[in-house]
């Protein structure tokens, strides 16, 4: 009989990331139709001081392993600390972020609890007690809902940006209790993590994105794509062709090789529209594609198309936001 539903954290750079909070909201939904508590984990350095703010989601009771040895994601450390609470309780689901190292630990921790893994899940449903996760398939081109055997406990990934995130509220309090760190000794470590500091929005969680391909024609006039970004409070992706010719660094890269987002709003702009860059953006809200080509593929996946020349028209639509901006 299970006890629970486990949400797992992700916790960088002192805070935790917005997926994590967007997780714990779904696993909320699934422990209140199982009529479970919620329980957390969370992982790292200094991440006692912040496991309140899970309990603002949903979250029960927070499990936290606070340490210096976790301040980066090491998997021969993180996977026993987590795997080890996991062990002790006999859950009914377990969730976690489809971030880069979300999948990393998903994938592993299956492995260790000899359980099947739904990765970088869209939607999650509860019906009937029974627990079915959606997942893109082959690129995007195909959807699946997965369940599990009985007596099989269901792991699930959450793609970020996707999965509706409730409203923090500062009033619930989470039980919070510190769990004994017993690290192995690991054959691997990070030295290092190089930050982005220029205070651009992070692309897997930013709600507009503007993205260019290879109609820019030169890495110089991404500047363009950055003033309307920046008047509409977006972040600038990539297609790899872009990221290929030298004109974008391979952390912008948007597709199936690079990073996949979910905005509210992604803007294409002179991107044609392979699907290896479909299979990273196919699921944004809305879809807006510039391109001169109108038999371009991307208009197939646009909810609104425009036909023309891109250095024509994002100055124009940059000055137009910028003008609308002012009168608000």
């Amino acid at each position: 009989m299970a006890d629970c539903v486990v949400s797992i954290a992700e916790f960088r750079a002192g805070n935790f990331r917005r997926v994590s909070f967007e997780v714990a909201s779904e696993a909320r939904k699934v422990a209140d139709a199982l009529n479970l508590p919620l329980y957390g984990i969370a992982v790292g350095c200094g991440v006692g001081e912040k496991a309140v703010e899970l309990g603002y989601y949903g979250v029960d009771k927070v499990f936290v392993a606070d340490d210096a040895a976790l301040e980066n994601y090491v998997p021969e450390l993180y996977v026993p600390v987590v795997a080890s609470l996991i062990e002790q309780w006999q859950p009914a689901a377990v969730f976690l972020p489809a971030s880069v190292d979300g999948k990393d630990l998903s994938a592993r921790l299956a492995a260790r609890l000899q359980t099947g893994l739904a990765q970088d899940c869209i939607q999650v449903v509860c019906d009937g007690g029974v627990i079915k996760a959606k997942r893109p398939i082959f690129a995007g081109k195909c959807l699946a809902w997965c369940e599990w055997a009985d007596g099989a406990l269901p792991m699930i990934s959450c793609r970020p940006n996707v999965m509706d995130c409730q409203a923090a509220d500062a009033t619930r309090q989470a039980q919070v209790e510190k769990v004994p760190v017993d690290l192995p000794e690991a054959r691997s470590q990070a030295l290092g993590v190089e930050l982005d500091t220029t205070g651009k929005v992070e692309l897997t969680e930013a709600e507009i994105i503007v993205s260019g391909g290879r109609g820019m024609k030169a890495a110089e006039n991404f500047a363009i794509l950055e003033q309307l970004a920046k008047e509409l409070g977006a972040a600038v992706g990539a297609s790899r062709a872009a990221v290929d010719a030298g004109w974008r660094p391979h952390s912008d890269q948007v597709g199936q090789t690079g990073k996949v987002v979910n905005p509210n709003l992604y803007i294409a702009v002179g991107i044609s529209g392979a699907i290896q860059h479909l299979a990273g953006m196919g699921s944004s809200k809305y879809i807006v594609a510039v391109n001169k080509d109108p038999e371009a593929p991307i208009f197939t996946k646009a909810d609104y198309g425009i036909v023309e020349d891109l250095f024509k028209f994002i100055p124009a639509f940059t000055e137009e936001v910028r003008k609308m901006k002012s009168t608000c």
